[in-house]
């Protein structure tokens, strides 16, 4: 069907993104452009044996080897009416190749992520639910789906390997106060283990980029004349709702009071034009996913290089 175009949000720290609607068993779900590289009619697959009951197998349509996750399968829904219609939505996120299949896509749509709204964790799946965000467009509700825990369901060694992050060595990060922006509950416990592990245990995780700038934005109108002593470093995810982290970088970075707070940008969206739009804003460090075991050096990095600006 074509490549997506990726790159439609010139300006960068707008605080919108891009989402495609595509359906399955007639339910509208979405997810974040800036995941997709191309929409396939639905290709002939390599059966693997002994996969997860939800990956149809691979196929390989130019370069590159795609594994096929079945969502309708995942999700619990029916099969699609016309099969031969269907979908690959191919993606690349936390540096995998995966092709998802679906019943049909939509169109495409501009969104704040302001208008995004958290879950229900009632009707969601509890606090790990698939769903991390619900956008109305239109009479339609479309449930945004947490393609990174789709993946590590189905296969966790995908996820972050926490066996990789070094232990406390003796550093002195005790009471280094550290936010964290995270909308995954997956990922939240995933990066909280992470830092504890490494002697980083002042933590305040938050559920978003909104949260996150609340907490900030008290810190300065306390009258503190160090907000280094309170917020000694941000790390931020890209995809929340209500505020993303490249909105939130550049509302930090654009406040005389705030700016010299370090902000670590660790999103699985990290790619050569994201690390561009991250630096836009101001960003001082960005990560992907997979490279958990570099986000404590990064980190402390960060903070010595402010505390060094400060003195």
């Amino acid at each position: 069907m074509g490549i997506v175009d990726t790159n439609i949000l010139l300006e960068t720290g707008t605080n919108e993104l891009e989402i495609l609607e595509f359906v399955i068993s007639g339910n509208s779900y979405g997810i974040n452009v800036a995941k997709i590289t191309e929409l396939m009619q639905i290709q002939p697959v390599q059966e693997m044996p002994l996969s997860h009951p939800c990956v149809e197998g691979v196929f390989q349509p130019r370069e590159e080897v795609y594994t096929i996750v079945d969502l309708s399968k995942y999700l619990g829904l029916g099969t699609s009416d016309l099969p031969d219609k269907d979908i690959f939505i191919i993606t690349n996120f936390n540096q995998m190749n995966i092709a998802f299949h679906v019943h049909a896509v939509e169109s495409i749509f501009r969104i704040s992520w302001n208008d995004i709204e958290k879950p229900d964790s009632i009707i969601y799946g509890g606090q790990e639910g698939v769903v991390t965000g619900i956008a109305k467009v239109n009479d339609r509700i479309i449930s945004i789906l947490d393609f990174e825990k789709i993946t590590f369901d189905i296969s966790p060694e995908t996820g972050i390997d926490l066996n990789t992050v070094q232990a406390y060595t003796g550093a002195d990060r005790e009471h280094i106060p550290i936010i964290v922006a995270e909308d995954s509950a997956l990922l939240r416990k995933m990066l909280t283990e992470a830092l504890q592990t490494s002697g980083y245990n002042n933590l305040n995780i938050l559920n978003n980029g909104e949260e996150a700038w609340q907490y900030i934005a008290s810190v300065k109108a306390s009258g503190t004349t160090d907000v280094l002593s309170r917020v000694a470093c941000l790390i931020t995810d890209i995809e929340m709702p209500r505020m993303d982290g490249h909105r939130l970088t550049k509302l930090i970075k654009s406040d005389p009071a705030l700016m010299s707070i370090p902000v670590v940008i660790f999103s699985s969206l990290i790619d050569e034009n994201m690390q561009k739009k991250g630096f836009e804003v101001g960003a001082d460090a960005q990560l992907s996913k997979p490279e958990i075991a570099r986000l404590v050096d990064v980190v402390d990095e960060m903070i010595q290089r402010s505390r060094m600006m400060a003195t």
